[in-house]
């Protein structure tokens, strides 16, 4: 029989408390889930203010000074909630709940299929050792030996325009499974020759009964850490690619690119860089601190 740490309804409870009153992980879960829900609410925004993500307001912007947003603080107004983009008059709001569902979903769909790849052939690499296990780490080795960021860029950069994000979460998922999966392996390699394992084993359990039953119940809270923390990283990765314009394209809002754009205008209108900069700023240290209380509460936990 397994022998996990603590029960399911006890280590949930236990880690709901702590994270309940740790102030920290309080406002990055608000801010999380405001951020969520401005992305899930992307197309009632657009419908309640009138202006969608590719809509021009020519009226919103002053032409004579080359496309600055008419008023102060980069059109912010009744109508333009947080201003208008420069030359276009697009709506920031709406761009901004747009880019934040474009990057959430790219970054979810990332850490899926990332903890998918990583579990997988982590455990198989601690499993079975021997042969299996030295093919795998050497597929590991090899891709972590890249620099990561250059060759997105350099992949991107060669791919076809279509299906922009579907290429961003494999590719970001390509360079990205091979250091969970050594954490996992590690760690069924500590379990596989443990005495609940080896029990199991002579009871005449099957292989999958003990890697789904013994094994992989063990290895759920370094799971959900290290998929936690991966998230931000994953959020940064894809503004950064979409910034360098080898992430996600045109007219599809996103944050990096709207950061991008913004370059050429930080002097006149510093606004239309701020806005976009502080949000995935807080998303991503928001992300960071919930992960890293997270692992305390799980780590304390242990220790107990």
């Amino acid at each position: 029989m397994a022998v996990v740490a603590y029960s399911p309804s006890t280590s949930r409870a236990r880690v709901t408390s702590a994270l309940l009153h740790d102030k920290g992980a309080v406002l990055s879960t608000a801010f999380l889930a405001l951020i969520v829900l401005m992305a899930i609410g992307a197309p009632l925004i657009s419908a309640i203010t009138g202006h969608g993500p590719n809509d021009f307001d020519t009226a919103a912007v002053n032409t004579d000074l080359g496309g600055v947003p008419r008023g102060s603080l980069g059109g912010i107004s009744a109508d333009h909630l947080l201003g208008v983009e420069p030359q276009n008059g697009r709506d920031i709001l709406a761009r901004i709940a747009y880019g934040a569902r474009v990057s959430l979903l790219i970054a979810a769909s990332a850490t899926a299929l990332t903890t998918l790849l990583g579990v997988v052939l982590g455990m198989l690499a601690g499993f079975y050792q021997g042969w299996v296990d030295q093919v795998i780490c050497r597929v590991m080795d090899f891709l972590m030996a890249f620099p990561a960021l250059i060759f997105m860029i350099a992949i991107l950069s060669s791919l076809p325009q279509g299906n922009r994000p579907v290429l961003l979460v494999l590719v970001i998922s390509f360079f990205g499974w091979p250091y969970l999966a050594r954490v996992v392996r590690g760690q069924t390699m500590t379990l596989v020759n443990r005495e609940f394992v080896e029990a199991a084993r002579a009871s005449g359990a099957s292989t999958s009964a003990l890697v789904f039953k013994e094994i992989l119940p063990n290895l759920r809270s370094s799971l959900i850490v290290m998929t936690t923390l991966s998230v931000p990283g994953y959020v940064g990765t894809e503004a950064g690619l979409s910034f360098l314009g080898v992430g996600v394209t045109p007219p599809t809002p996103s944050w990096g690119q709207m950061i991008a754009s913004s370059v050429g205008w930080y002097a006149v209108d510093p606004m239309y860089f701020v806005i976009p900069g502080i949000l995935l700023f807080l998303t991503v240290l928001s992300l960071t601190v919930l992960g890293d209380r997270l692992r305390a509460t799980l780590d304390a936990g242990e220790a107990s």
